[in-house]
């Protein structure tokens, strides 16, 4: 019976159909996850935090680069038909767990975001697991198609492929870390002027209008009203049952209202936002963590920025003392502020480096724990 199936025109046609489209899949989302490992690691991280394995949390940065390195190599693999028996089983195992994993997310243990598409493409835990329902009969089909091949039979050109796409797809995630993300999907990308953008933010939210949902007391029937209509206001007809806020813009919450910095408790965010010229952000998640090597950069760049008149500063979401100051190498005194740590990652992917604005504009970013600026 499955040898007449996978023998049959059709199920060959639908066993491609299904591998193009899963390896199309895997690479979108294993390319945009790979330079984004900072981003991937702070999802495995929530998953960890959920079920109790904080343990874990040393390995999470190696395992976010593996993880989508694979899931983009599994792709390429599958697209250009390099040992599809073999990459099968990885992909059915591998869906397998995932869909497990989402059903859980959706319903029993609930996670914040699953991550699946980086910061492209944002899904609830529930459209996951939807997904992944699709994808896994993909992973079935061509999976039986291709069970009479040999598993471990390499041929030269298949295994310079293998080589190839391992290198490629580990390479994506490895030089995102050591660096920056080579596409930046967040909000403090190259040429955002933050303070307009939080103003026109606010703006946004100030437009969001309030809707009210009464019931007809009379006939059952559901109603939407606005603030400024007064008919909902006879309660013999009307009985209320929710009021809803619809946001005018995309529905999304931006995150550009999230940037903060503070002095020992006091808002400093817009004055330092009013800096003409260059501004110099130093962002440091642990002082104990940085290097030396780090520090004598951070101390360099700071110099720098003294000679050539411009303002430095070093924000980090460790306790200060108001005012506070870090010393850096060489007994370089830098201004510091504090910021939360989820909003300096989101604006820089590192745990040491600088974001400099000019104007209140983001010029550049650049991570000072592996090169100089």
């Amino acid at each position: 019976m499955g040898a007449s199936l996978r023998n049959r025109r059709w199920y060959r046609i639908l066993s491609h159909v299904c591998r193009v489209c899963f390896a199309v899949t895997f690479i979108f989302s294993g390319f945009f996850k790979a330079i984004d490992p900072w981003g991937t690691a702070i999802n495995i991280n929530n998953y960890l935090v959920t079920y109790g394995l904080e343990e874990l949390k040393p390995l999470v940065m190696i395992f976010s680069i593996w993880l989508c390195g694979a899931e983009l190599m599994m792709g390429c693999m599958l697209l250009f038909k390099v040992r599809i028996r073999l990459i099968s089983i990885f992909a059915l195992c591998s869906m397998t767990f995932f869909t497990i994993l989402t059903f859980l997310s959706a319903t029993f243990i609930p996670v914040e975001d699953c991550g699946c598409f980086g910061e492209v493409l944002k899904l609830t835990p529930l459209q996951t697991f939807i997904k992944n329902l699709v994808l896994l009969p993909m992973v079935i089909c061509f999976w039986w198609r291709y069970r009479p091949d040999r598993i471990f039979s390499f041929s030269k050109l298949e295994m310079a492929l293998t080589v190839f796409f391992f290198t490629m797809a580990m390479s994506v995630g490895t030089y995102s870390y050591l660096n920056l993300p080579p596409i930046d999907l967040l909000p403090y990308k190259k040429g955002v002027n933050i303070a307009e953008k939080m103003a026109r933010a606010r703006e946004r939210q100030a437009t969001d209008e309030v809707v009210l949902v009464y019931r007809n007391t009379r006939n059952g029937k559901l109603r939407e009203f606005s603030l400024k209509d007064k008919a909902w206001r006879n309660d013999k007809r009307w009985e209320w049952v929710e009021t809803r806020v619809e946001e005018s813009a995309d529905g999304v919450e931006p995150m550009i209202l999230e940037f903060h910095v503070s002095d020992g408790g006091r808002d400093v965010t817009d004055s330092l936002l009013a800096i003409r010229g260059n501004l110099y952000l130093l962002c440091v998640q642990n002082f104990d963590d940085v290097t030396p090597s780090c520090e004598q950069r951070i101390s360099g760049l700071a110099r720098q920025a003294e000679s050539e008149g411009s303002a430095v500063v070093c924000l980090t979401p460790e306790y200060l003392a108001s005012p506070a100051y870090h010393t850096f190498s060489d007994g370089t005194l830098v201004r510091c502020y504090n910021m939360d740590s989820k909003t300096m990652r989101t604006m820089l992917r590192a745990s040491e480096g600088v974001v400099l604005l000019r104007d209140g504009v983001i010029i550049r970013k650049h991570n000072l724990r592996f090169s100089d600026f």
